[in-house]
């Protein structure tokens, strides 16, 4: 059982009155600012520096930096509801906020309190994390690794404080993985994004590191979709906070659940504002918001889209009873029980997109640049996000029949 420890000397973050309720607030002020600038987003690759200091000043960076080091520690759900509502204002700008705050996470759990100390000095944490092993890691004899290589796809890179990168360690039997983390004066980011079907502004680029000394405290011998947590993390014992002893593949999948509602969200919003203001094609000519037809595909939307939110925030909060019942009880297949909650949720988003709204929209309505077109492109490369196509699209569910019925691999 682990204690969690006394507040009194912890540095105080930004506003220490704040509350989760009051940051949601923010993000849902936010948010419909998010909308116009799209277009904007999308030209430069990422969101405009005046939103990354709107994000900064309103907390977003600190929801889950652990309190010991000024952050607010609110907790996995409020987090995931920021994130959310903000892919609902913009999908490029909610998917590179995410997937560079929601990393502390797993930083704050999994590795010790020297690197920690090192990391959240600065209180805002921005971390892209990449699981693709790629480029090298060299012993130093100390503990240490020399790292080269490129890491692509590295979301939430433009404003990053740091960067955890995955690459293969040679071994007498054969390579083993090695996951590192570095700080931002150590590594550069290429100019490399923008040409992807959609999530164009998302800050997707690539990050390179070449022969950056990653000291032993830095480097954990493993991969993260593999690393057991049910003999304890070290965040569970130095914040004495359950969440941070999570299982962290199942925290990273439901990640893409959280962002697929909320872009299908902004969605079901550009469609409802084509009911109020647009009349059906074919006679008789009534406001959509009268055609049966119309109001079909919008409840079929709602109630999947609806669903799908249910989904992934019940799934969050076992998420965080499983976490608070104890270290053994994160076991690899309640990991993947949750995980594949995410890729259902991510259907259903999905459905409610491509089956109801886009097809109904109206052509007019689906031109380049037109919202209900970025968010038909932006959810469809949910789909090409390894983690989706192919994880959760076949690998979880094999594994997680192989553990339940105690098959072999």
């Amino acid at each position: 059982m682990t204690t969690r420890p006394s507040t009194e000397d912890f540095p105080p973050p930004p506003e220490p009155d704040l509350t989760p309720a009051q940051v949601v607030a923010r993000a849902e002020a936010i948010a419909p600012t998010l909308v116009e600038r799209q277009a904007e987003t999308e030209k430069r690759t990422y969101y405009a520096e005046d939103t990354h200091e709107q994000f900064r000043a309103a907390g977003f960076y600190r929801l889950l930096v652990p309190r010991r080091y000024g952050g607010y520690e609110f907790g996995v759900e409020t987090f995931m509801r920021v994130a959310m509502t903000i892919a609902r204002g913009c999908p490029s700008t909610g998917w590179q906020y995410l997937f560079g705050a929601a990393h502390a996470l797993p930083v704050a759990s999994l590795f010790g309190r020297e690197a920690q100390d090192e990391v959240f000095a600065g209180g805002d944490f921005l971390c892209p994390i990449t699981v693709g092993p790629t480029g090298s890691g060299v012993p130093t004899g100390d503990g240490g690794y020399v790292v080269n290589g490129n890491w692509g796809y590295s979301s939430g890179a433009p404003y990053a404080t740091h960067f955890v990168g995955h690459t293969l360690v040679a071994g007498e039997n054969g390579p083993r993985p090695l996951m590192f983390l570095v700080p931002r004066a150590q590594w550069q980011r290429l100019d490399d994004w923008g040409n992807g079907l959609g999530l164009k502004g998302s800050g997707s680029h690539t990050i390179r590191v070449e022969d950056v000394v990653v000291p032993a405290h830095r480097a954990i011998e493993a991969h993260v979709s593999q690393l057991p947590v049910t003999g304890g993390t070290p965040g569970r014992e130095l914040h004495g906070n359950p969440e941070y002893g999570g299982g962290p593949l199942s925290f990273m999948l439901l990640e893409l659940g959280v962002l697929s509602v909320g872009i299908a969200q902004g969605a079901l919003d550009a469609y409802a504002e084509l009911m109020r203001t647009r009349t059906t094609t074919y006679l008789p000519i009534v406001p959509r918001t009268e055609d049966t037809d119309y109001q079909f595909h919008y409840g079929e939307a709602v109630s999947k889209i609806g669903a799908a939110e249910a989904a992934v925030f019940g799934a969050l909060r076992q998420w965080s009873e499983t976490s608070a019942r104890g270290a053994a009880a994160f076991t690899r297949e309640a990991e993947l029980r949750l995980a594949l909650i995410s890729k259902q949720a991510i259907a259903l988003t999905w459905s409610a997109v491509a089956d109801h709204l886009f097809p109904t929209a109206g052509s007019s309505a689906v031109k380049a640049g037109e919202r209900v077109e970025r968010v038909w492109r932006d959810l469809s490369m949910v789909h090409s996000h390894a983690g989706v196509g192919m994880f959760l699209g076949g690998k979880a569910n094999r594994e997680l029949a192989r553990l339940t019925f105690g098959v072999p691999e």
